[in-house]
C-alpha cells in the first residue's frame, strides 16, 4: 500500500504502530512525549513531511507503551524512526530539525 495520508496518524501503542508499519511501504514514526517543547515544535514539520513525501507519518508517545522505548532504543525525544517494508532503515534523534532536513532524511534513507 503506497498511498499515504496527508497528515500524521496518531497511534496509542506498539500494536497499532506495528499495524501501520505492516500496512505501508514507507513509514516515518515520530516518538514524542506530552509537554516536550521540541516535540511540539517538530509536529508541524512531520505534517509537512507527510505532504511532501511518500512516507506515512505516525506519531506515538512511547510513554503509553514502554516496550517501544526498549524495542527501538529511544533515549530522547523527539526521535524519528524510518521504516521501509517493515524494516528500520533510519533514525534521527538530534532534537528539532526543519522540514528540509527531515524530508532529506526520509528520501536519503529510503533510497
Amino acid at each position: 500500500m503506497s498511498d499515504s495520508p496527508e497528515k500524521p496518524l496518531r497511534v496509542e501503542d506498539g500494536d497499532e504502530l506495528h499495524e501501520v508499519i505492516d500496512d505501508h511501504d514507507l513509514v516515518l514514526v515520530d516518538c514524542y512525549t506530552k509537554g516536550c517543547t521540541l516535540c511540539q515544535a517538530i509536529e508541524p514539520v512531520v505534517g509537512n513531511v507527510a505532504r511532501a513525501t511518500d512516507a506515512t507519518v505516525v506519531m506515538v508517545n512511547p510513554g503509553n507503551d514502554l516496550s517501544l522505548v526498549e524495542t527501538y532504543d529511544i533515549r530522547s525525544v523527539p526521535t524519528l524512526l524510518l521504516f521501509e517494508d517493515g524494516d528500520l532503515v533510519g533514525r534521527m534523534a538530534d532534537g528539532f530539525q526543519g522540514t528540509d532536513a527531515v524530508v532529506g532524511f526520509v528520501e536519503e534513507a529510503a533510497n
